[in-house]
């Protein structure tokens, strides 16, 4: 029997043998003819690669979007309509299919993974065995990928390893945290130790990979309690000790470094811009692009984006377009900030312990937009924006330039001859892996404060001491709003006091001053009652005829965010 495989497109349900697994076709490719050339293997792995597009082109239901507005460092901001910006900071649902498209396009992407691992072998023509052991390893890596963000989210899901369809329950955390384990192993052993330069960018590497298993451990052993972590297929378990020796391959051999100055790292210092900002002019900074030397794994945008269907658009960097200022703002006045949906205002009290702890850090204004001090002329209530604070944060979030005196909605206009629309223009990387966060894991796992101070110095902030807390702090600092924070606090259990720590906060809802609270019991309440897991999507568990139970917390009418 051969099956068909939709290069493009690959649905997957749970619901029994889909008739598109049985169907014998000549005109399609099948496993019966592809994949045969190493261009083929090639074509089968970029596949897998699509689907993190995939995810973003609904960038609201996403595993980045998730940690970013349900920690304690964001609001959901947003108009008075955005009901799932406000749910997520509140850890309540707003729809029963809410992350339905996210599910799916990790889905795929598993389905495609699986696929290249079962049908790589039958690939001739490899120039060398490096070649066959990187497209693997990739394929290894992503699938590791795809099942730890699901597992963070969901908690336990159903594990998915072959190509045949079957209806199945949620596996327990140990077993999918052990292929997580056995895949990484895997992309380890199997893409080639050479510098990072070497592999097109994008792609996943060695040292990803090892990057990427201290994560799953340290989130896995902080979360359940454990020692080690569990490898599947009988591989025994990965030791905090290896996991550390992986680190200082990294470290040591990947050509990854720190970049000189921190704020560097962020398109607001990129060249078209950064002659009519003067937070840039007078610290003399200049962007070191996507892709330098400390991304250790990204997720790529391009220009190749348009309102033709959803898929496409998830080739624009929609985190950026959803984090821009509201109508009203993100125009000359708020200069080089630009035009969104308003979603995550910063937390004011983040702002205020920034400054009580390390007042002389450069990553709080490099990090964090203070509309009072740094923007000309914005408009708090603009478009109706809830919970406002007035801090704003400055990694992910549309840079507008200027051409021939005119206000462009973005520098990627110029720089990648990007659509010239404020909610299209978007190509910046998504950092998912940075080479501090390397460094601060190291720390972390070792209890050894040399990589921690070597963050701190390139801040020009003094060497400390190795405690847990300062770890924390540090991590909080230097990692603010790339997607960690929320699952930091859940690996740490330190997440139902900092999330209840929220209440009590001055906001702005339509410009009107009030505080923040918490709905459903408070937000104690219902981290207890989900242990910080999201609702699997119900149209799933309806396939699933009941093989697939709903999470704890989540299914009724109290789960329901009732709006402000």
């Amino acid at each position: 029997m051969k099956k068909l495989l939709y290069i493009i497109a690959l649905a997957i349900t749970f619901s029994g043998c889909e008739s598109f697994l049985d169907t014998e076709s000549y005109t399609k490719k099948n496993t019966g003819n592809f994949p045969i050339t190493v261009a083929d293997a090639e074509q089968m792995v970029t596949g897998i690669y699509s689907t993190l597009s995939a995810a973003i082109s609904n960038v609201h239901n996403t595993h980045f979007y998730v940690s970013e507005l349900a920690s304690d460092d964001r609001f959901g901001g947003g108009g008075e309509n955005d009901r799932d910006m406000h749910g997520l900071d509140h850890l309540m649902n707003t729809q029963p299919n809410r992350f339905e498209s996210y599910w799916t396009a990790r889905y795929q992407g598993i389905y495609r993974a699986n696929t290249a691992i079962e049908n790589i072998d039958k690939v001739t023509g490899w120039q060398n065995d490096n070649q066959r052991s990187q497209l693997l390893g990739e394929a290894h890596f992503l699938r590791a990928l795809f099942y730890f963000e699901l597992s963070q989210m969901f908690g336990e899901v159903p594990l998915v390893i072959k190509t045949e369809a079957e209806n199945l329950p949620k596996s327990p955390a140990d077993a999918t945290y052990g292929q997580i384990a056995y895949d990484l192993q895997q992309a380890i052993a199997l893409m080639p130790g050479t510098p990072y330069t070497s592999v097109a960018s994008g792609h996943a590497t060695k040292w990803a990979a090892q990057a990427l298993a201290a994560r799953v451990f340290l989130f896995y052993t902080g979360y359940y309690g454990k020692s080690s972590l569990p490898v599947a297929n009988d591989g025994g378990e990965i030791s905090k000790a290896q996991v550390i020796g992986w680190l200082e391959d990294c470290i040591s051999n990947s050509g990854h470094g720190l970049v000189s100055d921190f704020r560097n790292l962020w398109p607001y210092t990129n060249e078209y811009t950064a002659a009519d900002y003067e937070y840039v002019t007078d610290n003399e900074l200049q962007w070191e692009g996507d892709g330098n030397k400390e991304t250790v794994f990204a997720v790529k945008f391009g220009t190749l984006v348009d309102w033709g269907d959803q898929y496409v658009l998830g080739y624009s960097n929609q985190y950026n377009l959803h984090f821009g200022l509201r109508s009203n703002n993100g125009q000359a006045g708020t200069f080089p900030f630009g035009q969104g949906w308003g979603a995550g205002p910063v937390n004011t009290a983040l702002w205020q312990a920034w400054a009580q702890a390390e007042p002389t850090d450069i990553r709080r204004t490099g990090s964090i937009i203070n509309a009072e001090t740094d923007l000309d002329d914005y408009i708090y209530g603009a478009d109706a924006q809830m919970e406002e604070t007035g801090f704003w944060q400055k990694k992910y979030v549309p840079i507008t330039a200027y051409d021939d005196g005119n206000l462009i909605p973005s520098y990627a206009i110029l720089k990648d001859a990007a659509p010239s629309d404020y909610q299209l223009a978007h190509t910046q990387d998504l950092v998912l892996i940075r080479f501090a966060d390397v460094l601060l894991m190291h720390s972390e796992l070792s209890e050894d404060a040399t990589n921690l101070n070597k963050v701190r110095a390139r801040v020009n902030l003094p060497a400390v001491a190795y405690s847990l807390d300062a770890l924390k702090r540090e991590r909080r600092w230097e990692l603010a709003f790339e997607g960690l924070r929320y699952f930091d606090l859940m690996r740490w259990h330190d997440a139902a006091d900092a999330l209840a720590a929220q209440e009590g906060v001055a906001i702005k809802n339509k410009g009107v001053d009030t505080q923040m609270k918490g709905f459903g019991g408070g937000y104690r309440a219902r981290f207890e009652a989900t242990g910080g897991f999201w609702p699997i999507p119900q149209s799933q568990v309806l396939l699933s005829e009941g093989v697939l139970e709903q999470n704890a917390g989540w299914g009724t009418a109290a789960d329901e965010f009732p709006g402000w």
